[in-house]
């Protein structure tokens, strides 16, 4: 992320920020919490078809795809100054965690009503604002004042006091985010079983839908800790459950197969074994 500017007055400093792509981004992840908030307001209440919660809904994945779309676009370009002409193949692109919530978001723009499914992007936003807005919004409006005098190295910059406002920012990201992103995968994988549940009554356009998010679903827990561990958990839960002496024999059984087939197609749909290796780990912006 770029660094917010500090020369000029604050109209100028204000102008410069603004005209950068990074808040493009900012603008967009704030326009999806505002319609998913706005959303929200039609759910609770039950009127989550009215024209204006359509329009809140969709206007929301509208700005996701922006946003992951401009990450995206910011990576390729990165990567073109650095390696020249060298492509990237399209595996090593799918492996990318932007490209998979851009796909995501996409989908669900043009798919039926799921209100579950802002959840995951609307934690993101919430944390992508908060740090956008410390580092950058809140030193450009008030920029960091100068405490002491520059330090005898070479390069050595004078001492600064940040603001108040961003320093509680910062302790509520550091403090939350490891707690919000085990929420995002627990979301993510609740809300499986959702489209699940919509595949078997057999709505319009579900089956499709469903393999579309399972897939997304796999690449999410070859690349998150927090997948595979709220994934661990719930299995765990399941196993105390099956280990009930009130579960019938048929149930434990049913359950030691299905966990054996996912067993066996996550081995052998490891994405990793494709593009060369083990992606780092990396958080979707």
């Amino acid at each position: 992320m770029a660094p917010p500017p500090s020369a000029g007055s604050m109209s100028q400093r204000m102008m410069t920020l603004v005209q950068t792509l990074q808040f493009g981004w900012f603008v967009g992840h704030l326009t999806l919490l505002f319609c998913a908030v706005r959303y929200g307001v039609s759910y609770l209440t039950f009127n989550f078809y009215s024209r204006f919660a359509r329009f809140s809904y969709r206007t929301a994945f509208v700005a996701a795809a922006a946003t992951y779309g401009i990450v995206v676009y910011k990576g390729y370009r990165a990567r073109a100054r650095a390696g020249g002409r060298q492509q990237t193949s399209p595996l090593a692109l799918a492996a990318d965690e932007n490209v998979q919530y851009l796909v995501m978001a996409l989908v669900w723009l043009f798919s039926r009503q799921v209100p579950l499914a802002l959840l995951p992007f609307m934690v993101y936003s919430i944390f992508h604002v908060a740090t956008y807005t410390r580092t950058n919004l809140i030193p450009t409006v008030t920029p960091p004042q100068q405490t002491g005098a520059p330090s005898a190295s070479p390069g050595g910059r004078p001492a600064t006091k940040s603001s108040p406002l961003a320093d509680n920012i910062g302790r509520f990201v550091k403090e939350y985010y490891d707690a919000s992103m085990t929420l995002v995968a627990g979301l993510e994988i609740l809300l499986w079983f959702r489209v699940m549940l919509s595949a078997v009554t057999f709505t319009k356009g579900s089956w499709i839908l469903l393999a579309i998010y399972t897939v997304f679903l796999r690449a999410r827990y070859s690349q998150s800790s927090f997948v595979q561990g709220a994934v661990r958990q719930g299995t765990a839960r399941a196993d105390a459950m099956m280990a009930n002496q009130s579960t019938p024999p048929v149930v434990r059984q049913g359950w030691e197969t299905v966990k054996r087939f996912v067993g066996q197609a996550t081995d052998a749909t490891d994405i990793n074994r494709f593009v060369g290796g083990s992606q780092p780990a990396k958080k979707a912006q």
